[in-house]
């Protein structure tokens, strides 16, 4: 029994030095894992920032697009409709002031 006793006593502290291992390695990687977790906190956090100024940016260019289009279609019901345009080309066609004849013109061309 006696041959026993160091045998158990080597494996008990073989064991705690593997346990010990163990746990320094898992303590390592928590550490590790801590590090990482606040590196990668911090990049979305700055990448949240940008994202919202780059939201409000949007914003800002949405604003503008809409007052634009605001005064544009404003600016639109005082243009002339194409059909409107054509009818006065026809009467601007129909009415051509050069093409008349004042009266003592026409007087002359009748006694000739």
């Amino acid at each position: 029994m006696e041959q026993e006793m160091p045998f158990q006593n080597s494996y008990i502290g073989a064991s705690t030095r593997e346990l010990e291992e163990k746990i320094r390695v898992l303590r390592d990687r928590v550490i590790l894992f801590g590090k990482n977790l606040v590196e990668t906190k911090k990049e979305l956090r700055e990448e949240i920032i940008e994202l919202r100024k780059d939201l409000e940016t949007m914003k800002e260019d949405i604003k503008k697009l809409v007052r634009f289009l605001e005064t544009a279609s404003a600016e639109f019901s005082k243009f002339a409709r194409k059909e409107e345009v054509e009818t006065l080309i026809k009467q601007a066609k129909m009415f051509q002031p050069l093409e008349f004849v004042r009266r003592d013109e026409l007087k002359e061309l009748l006694k000739k």
